[in-house]
């Protein structure tokens, strides 16, 4: 049994899921919110939150849209940890007849555009990428300049990054960023386990990873799609905390829809009870991530 209360997060939305993939996905901000609260009421203590266009429900990364999600959030809740993505803005599609051309789909952005919602809202946490891989057939960028300058506004703010690992190179990166003063250690990470062309989702890899990261640093993983739940017991078994959601896996059994996120938060709240662990509150979670508030 760990000496320390597990953090679970809910990445309650993302940008990869579609709405015709799941009728209950979040996609308006009042949804968002709800999604959010409903899984705080669950047992998370964080929640991980992309913003959708209300219309399309499309990714979006208007600012005004993720302060209506705070602040439908606040209204309720002042201590659920609020942990924005600045994910989106790095995808390259080449086109067939010219590589070096963005075909549509490119998402591309400059560093500091893909960050200006955390400069003006100063949410609690969000991810910072370090990852430069395929994904299906686009390219996924992160280069180390441009994830220095997006860290140098991250730190402006005064907001924890979340270093997002997706496999071993990434974490080389961030740990190199350390040492040059970039990002402060012993860091806030998170192992990506089971993207296709990223760490595979066996207990091996998360052991090989965890056992990467520096002394004294705070972790979770996630698992995607089938991998989420065994991932689950891993990285809890390993040490870690951990994550569920809809952005990450939209199944509760085999071919069975989850109701919501909250019910896959509640499935890793068992679980996590189940090896003889307790959760934390968001109150305990800040003081264990030394989130001044």
């Amino acid at each position: 049994m760990h000496s320390r209360k597990t953090i679970i997060t809910c990445a309650v939305t993302g940008n990869i899921t579609k709405p015709e993939q799941h009728p209950g996905l979040p996609i308006t901000p009042a949804q968002i919110a709800t999604a959010s609260l409903e899984a705080a009421r669950a047992g998370a203590a964080a929640v991980h939150i992309h913003v959708r266009d209300p219309e399309t429900g499309r990714p979006s990364m208007d600012v005004a849209l993720y302060r209506e999600v705070i602040e439908r959030i606040r209204a309720v809740n002042a201590d659920l940890i609020i942990n924005l993505t600045t994910g989106p803005g790095g995808r390259f599609i080449p086109s067939d007849a010219d590589p070096r051309v963005a075909a549509p789909g490119t998402t591309l952005l400059p560093p500091e555009r893909r960050v200006e919602h955390i400069l003006e809202l100063r949410p609690d946490i969000c991810s910072l990428d370090l990852n430069t891989m395929n994904s299906g057939g686009d390219v996924v960028i992160n280069t180390p300049k441009n994830v220095t300058r997006m860290a140098n506004v991250i730190r402006e703010a005064g907001v924890k990054p979340e270093l997002e690992i997706f496999d071993s190179g990434d974490l080389h990166l961030a740990l190199d960023l350390i040492k040059d003063g970039v990002l402060d250690g012993p860091g806030l990470w998170t192992l990506v386990m089971g993207v296709k062309y990223g760490f595979s989702a066996s207990p091996e890899t998360l052991l090989y990873a965890r056992d990467l990261l520096p002394r004294e640093a705070v972790w979770s993983a996630f698992g995607v799609g089938r991998f989420e739940f065994p991932i689950v017991a891993q990285a809890w078994l390993a040490g870690g905390h951990v994550r569920v959601g809809l952005e990450d896996n939209i199944y509760i059994a085999k071919g069975v829809l989850a109701e919501s996120n909250a019910e896959l938060v509640m499935r890793a709240r068992d679980i996590v009870y189940s090896l003889g662990g307790e959760l934390a509150t968001s109150q305990e979670a800040r003081e264990l991530l030394g989130l001044n508030r």
